[in-house]
């Protein structure tokens, strides 16, 4: 297989690209410095945070770090480095699947990857302090909180498609990358609290609550799916009807293709979002008996002898039967009281 590393930047006005096919799919890669630098910030700030915790003898899941890395980090490298940056500017859908990637994918790997809780063991206490301080702020707690959140992501994904900013994103690189950090930023917003940050959410929000709340999302987020692919208006039409290309779907078919992969990730995503959110769900109710289990230890431990003693006494003492009730003594008399009583009661 030929590999191509476009060293480059496609939004550079690049040469005319070759007929996309499996092959080239496979073995096209940019430099982007964008994109790698956002790698090495993510994953130099989680590899950080457990070197700190190895060398204090503590442990961190291998399973946390193996989904930040893959996942997480994966889907950034996919949607920035990998043909989908290098073709996003010729055909639409390698454009469409970049975003899902990066709204959809990637904060569901970085969420599972549970970086606050990294971050809380890791920083010094100062730190953690200064870092407890700003989620419960009031910015991130209203940009955090469900309804919200559920709300931003669907009116990115929307704004993205529907007005002028991705046409823009099309014609500068910059306003491109910012258009990353806001997909990403938009994504992460509802991911991190429902798996991980307990603190950014309203008391109300339950894991029944939020396993609720993610089937929900996962209906929003197939709404830009449909309506891309079934809009009767070109997303960036004037821009891809003008590229130079001979290959490929007409535009109308490569818009119908591209909603289409979006409607069909977004509805993969979804069930592994709410099966990490049940997983969620029921460590925390082990941990709550777990809790309780070593209180009522504790408070064995803490009573006194003595009552120890009478209490355990009483729990193995055996059952004693209820005592029968019996008839007063005249009922059951056969002497000459008990036959005046029932010929009186006869009588009566």
């Amino acid at each position: 297989m030929t590999h191509h590393l476009v060293t480059a930047h496609p939004l550079a006005s690049p040469d005319p690209l070759p007929p996309l096919t499996p092959a080239r799919a496979l073995g096209t890669w940019q430099a982007d410095p964008f994109g790698i630098a956002l790698l090495l910030v993510l994953g130099g700030l989680y590899a950080w945070g457990v070197l700190r915790l190895v060398r204090r003898g503590e442990r961190w899941s291998a399973a946390r770090t193996a989904a930040f890395a893959l996942l997480g980090l994966g889907a950034v490298a996919a949607a920035t480095l990998s043909f989908l940056a290098v073709y996003c500017r010729v055909l639409f859908w390698p454009a469409a699947v970049q975003n899902v990637l990066l709204d959809l994918i990637a904060p569901l790997g970085l969420a599972l990857g549970d970086p606050l809780a990294l971050a809380r063991r890791a920083l010094p206490a100062r730190g953690a302090d200064r870092l407890a301080r700003a989620l419960r702020g009031p910015l991130v707690r209203a940009l955090t909180y469900p309804l919200v959140s559920t709300v931003l992501v669907l009116a990115t994904e929307l704004c993205v498609y529907f007005t002028p900013y991705f046409p823009a994103a099309l014609r500068d690189g910059t306003v491109h990358r910012l258009m990353y950090l806001h997909l990403l930023a938009a994504g992460s917003l509802f991911v991190l609290p429902m798996l991980t940050g307990e603190e950014l959410l309203p008391r109300w929000c339950s894991h029944p609550v939020r396993a609720l709340l993610v089937f929900v999302d996962g209906l929003v987020d197939a709404v830009p799916g449909i309506v891309v692919m079934t809009s009767g208006t070109l997303v960036a039409g004037d821009w891809y009807t003008a590229q130079d290309r001979a290959w490929g779907p007409a535009p109308e078919r490569d818009q119908m293709l591209g909603g289409g992969l979006m409607l069909s990730i977004a509805e993969l995503v979804g069930l592994p979002f709410l099966i990490a959110v049940f997983v969620a769900w029921l460590r925390a109710d082990r941990a709550r008996t777990a809790a309780l289990d070593r209180a009522l230890d504790h408070e064995l431990l803490t009573v006194p002898a003595p009552v120890q003693t009478e209490r355990q006494a009483a729990a193995e003492e055996p059952a004693r039967p209820a005592p029968e009730l019996t008839r007063p003594w005249w009922e059951t008399d056969q002497g000459v009281v008990g036959e005046r009583w029932r010929r009186s009661r006869g009588e009566g």
